[in-house]
């Protein structure tokens, strides 16, 4: 298989775990030294067990993703490293409210024998026009 439909496929079998909160299969999407920056936090997480822990947090306060939607997916391929950028459209719930996002995200793939696995992920808020 052509190596930007391999990351292609590892986006969105990233995105629909993270659709699906299926907590196990999203993480698995993630090198164990992968980084995080969410325009929600006020810091970067600097490891895939720290993000872990920070969403078993948010599941203990009521947090469920309801949905998620990609559009306008973009791959550079860099050698061993791919960098996917798209739009998020994303349907989540935070202690029994219901929110509606548009977000815009880079994640950043790196080849780990022959699969994808996500090393970083940045999300960022989009302005409204």
């Amino acid at each position: 298989m052509d190596q930007t439909l391999q990351v292609r496929q590892a986006a969105a079998d990233l995105v629909a775990a993270f659709a699906s909160n299926d907590t196990a299969r999203y993480f698995a999407c993630f090198s164990e030294d992968a980084t995080f920056l969410f325009h929600t936090l006020p810091q970067p997480l600097l490891s895939r067990h720290a993000y872990e822990q920070l969403w078993a947090q948010w599941q203990a306060d009521g947090f469920a993703v309801l949905a998620c939607e990609s559009g306008n997916a973009q791959v550079s391929l860099q050698g061993d490293v791919a960098i996917f950028m798209h739009d998020v459209a994303t349907h989540i719930r935070i202690a029994g409210e219901e929110h509606h996002l548009s977000e815009r995200e880079t994640i950043v793939f790196r080849r780990h024998g022959e699969r994808w696995l996500a090393c970083h992920e940045h999300l960022s808020v989009v302005s409204p026009a």
